[in-house]
């Protein structure tokens, strides 16, 4: 005898007010907001740390890409007539803290503690592309091709920042 199944409890569309998609949406952009602004203050101190100039002309750029995506952020905001909550955001902001604690445990070994950069600036770019993805289908609903753009180029410079890192990472413990 086959099992069909339930056709009530398989997978329907999410189907939210928009009231309840901005309040979704405004609340995880916080997340994101305040750990950019986490780890925009935290970058710099690692450039006189790092060892690998490649990597230290990487976080460079990083610093000025998270810059820019924080100034897109705060247009995203002002577009949907909202604030920044200080609320919960303890989760990236508390990944980019443990990333920083273990990369200050490599110190006296440059080569681990470079490495150990490269590693959590890799996860750490890869959780803000998910997460910028996530926002950019969720504006689709928001209706606001704006918004939708602006999300779309904070994604596309995490990912380049993600493919410099790979390709510095690759170079770094192959020579």
């Amino acid at each position: 005898m086959s099992e069909k199944p339930d056709k009530s409890k398989s997978w329907k569309k999410i189907n939210l007010g928009s009231e309840k998609l901005k309040i979704f949406f405004v609340k995880h952009l916080n997340r994101i907001y305040g750990a950019k602004l986490h780890l925009v203050s935290r970058l710099p101190s690692l450039i006189k740390e790092v060892g690998f100039d490649d990597l230290k002309s990487a976080i460079e750029d990083t610093v000025g890409d998270v810059e820019k995506q924080i100034a897109r952020m705060e247009v995203i905001y002002s577009l949907l007539d909202a604030e920044v909550s200080k609320g919960s955001i303890h989760g990236l902001t508390g990944l980019i803290q443990d990333a920083f604690e273990a990369i200050e445990e490599q110190a006296g070994e440059p080569e681990m503690r470079d490495l150990s950069i490269i590693f959590y600036l890799q996860n750490i770019e890869s959780i803000e592309m998910a997460s910028f993805q996530i926002l950019q289908m969720a504006a689709v609903k928001l209706k606001n091709r704006h918004i939708n753009q602006l999300l779309k180029e904070n994604y596309e410079e995490a990912k380049a920042d993600r493919i410099l890192l790979l390709l510095i990472s690759s170079k770094y413990i192959t020579n």
